[in-house]
Parts: structure tokens; C-alpha cells; sequence
């Protein structure tokens, strides 16, 4: 379980570059362009396609299949992974096939 517990670390944190890149959106507060890129490609493109689906559908997994998570997995981190999940589907959902979103 050693490994779900590191995909869940990474995917953790590429949630958190995902709201660094939303408040990058209103407010550009870093001037390095390769670190700005690198945030941003992990925020949207690693972070909602990449490692939190996959960590969620095996949480989900390990839900239908009875297996404790709690042994090997801090409760915060599930809910604050499965917490990003929601918020990024909303953004695919409402923002990015907004017709006035440029």
C-alpha cells in the first residue's frame, strides 16, 4: 500500500498546483516563465486528467471491494483529493466550455 500512499502524495500536490494555477489566472505574482509554465502544466493537465481520477477510481475501488484505506492513508488526504476532484470537475465542467471564457 506503499504505493497508493505515494499517488496520493503526488496527486495531492499536483491539486495544489491546480489552485496555484487558478490564482495565477487573476493575479500573475511569479515572474520566473519556466517555473510559471511548469505550474501550470501540472495544475491543469496533470492535476485533473492525470493523478487525481486515478487515485480517486482506486479509493473508489478499495470502497467497493471492503478493503480499509485507514490503515495506510491519512483520512484528510482522501477527502481533500476526493474535495479537488469536485472542485475540478466543476471548473472543466463550467468554465473551460464557457462560451464567454477567453
Amino acid at each position: 500500500m506503499r504505493w497508493l500512499s505515494f499517488l496520493s502524495r503526488v496527486a495531492f500536490i499536483c491539486n495544489l498546483a491546480f489552485v496555484l494555477s487558478l490564482l495565477l489566472q487573476w493575479k500573475p505574482f511569479i515572474s520566473n516563465e519556466a517555473l510559471l509554465s511548469t505550474i501550470v502544466v501540472i495544475g491543469y493537465f496533470l492535476a485533473p486528467l492525470v493523478f487525481n481520477p486515478v487515485v480517486n477510481i482506486i479509493y473508489l475501488i478499495f470502497l467497493i471491494r471492503r478493503n480499509p484505506l485507514q490503515a495506510s492513508l491519512p483520512r484528510w488526504l482522501v477527502m481533500a483529493n476526493f474535495g479537488f476532484l469536485l472542485v475540478q470537475l466543476f471548473f472543466v465542467l463550467f468554465f473551460l466550455h464557457d462560451p464567454f471564457h477567453t
